[in-house]
């Protein structure tokens, strides 16, 4: 554990958008592969020109080139607890992923742990809570790391599965309405964001909000969404989610939405787990089976 100090002054860096260290490195591999799954340290962009997303990608053995996943992680408005957070890595989603032949990427997000920055897809309080627009700030954050770690020459271009949990799925629902070329299938966990509002469990902020958001996300989607939330997820419950997933689909988005079943204390956190990846993993099997055709040429 390190001391409170040391927290604070990392909140305190995240906070104002200091970067803290030397100068940048360059984007790309930081270091040696290792264990598990080829597991090495990138740097990969943001939209933030100042800062660089710190991530992991993990790979199955051989050259390639692989099929690209990416995984959201799911974020919070607390500035203490973001500046706090361990990198994400998602072993357990990422080795299943690995398992079928995906190299697997998973950055963190700017105003996140060791990245810092700004946070760039701050939604506000709840009075002015302005879902959409922290949505597409997400999908652009998403967008930017994949851009770069796409054009590897281990890496298909097309064929791209976006994974996502929570504030991080929200990103991804906000990326499928863009209809973007080389992506062949979204798999959202829990979507949403204002969730556990004042950390009070089934208390969203500003819900109608967000249901409006989703469905404004919604109109342009073509690349089909797999939703999946546990039935004890108390951030954004079964009955909350498929209202969400309703005003996508009523729009013009294409869901597939199910309930998992519960998962230890908290099912929001599902994913984060090993046990919960193998609830999940009928529903991610159809959801790859079914992917959309891409082409690497269409923009």
């Amino acid at each position: 554990m390190h001391p409170p100090s040391v927290f604070f002054a990392v909140a305190i860096l995240a906070l104002f958008g200091v970067k803290a260290g030397a100068a940048q490195p360059g984007f790309g591999a930081q270091g040696a592969e290792g264990a598990p799954n080829r597991l090495q340290q990138w740097l990969v962009p943001s939209p933030d020109p100042a800062t660089a997303a710190h991530a992991v990608l993990f790979r199955p053995p051989g050259d390639g080139p692989f099929p690209l996943a990416v995984i959201a992680h799911a974020s919070t408005q607390n500035v203490l607890r973001r500046a706090q957070m361990p990198q994400p890595e998602y072993r357990a989603l990422s080795a299943w992923l690995v398992a079928r032949g995906f190299a697997v990427l998973v950055p963190e997000r700017p105003g996140h742990g060791a990245t810092g920055g700004k946070y760039l897809e701050d939604q506000g309080g709840c009075d002015e809570a302005d879902y959409a627009r922290s949505g597409r700030a997400t999908a652009d954050e998403i967008a930017a790391a994949v851009g770069l770690v796409r054009k590897q020459p281990f890496i298909r271009p097309d064929g791209i599965v976006v994974v996502g949990h929570s504030a991080g799925a929200w990103g991804a629902l906000a990326l499928a309405s863009e209809d973007p070329k080389d992506v062949a299938a979204i798999i959202v966990f829990a979507p949403g964001r204002g969730g556990q509002a004042n950390d009070l469990p089934n208390r969203v902020c500003a819900p109608h909000t967000l249901i409006s958001a989703a469905g404004e996300f919604g109109k342009n989607a073509r690349v089909k969404v797999t939703w999946l939330v546990a039935a004890n997820d108390s951030y954004f419950s079964p009955a909350f989610s498929r209202r969400l997933a309703d005003a996508f689909r009523a729009s013009g988005g294409k869901v597939d939405f199910n309930v998992l079943p519960a998962h230890g204390s908290e099912g929001h956190w599902l994913p984060e787990t090993e046990g919960g990846t193998k609830l999940a993993g009928p529903e991610l099997d159809r959801a790859l089976k079914t992917r959309s055709p891409t082409s690497a040429n269409k923009r």
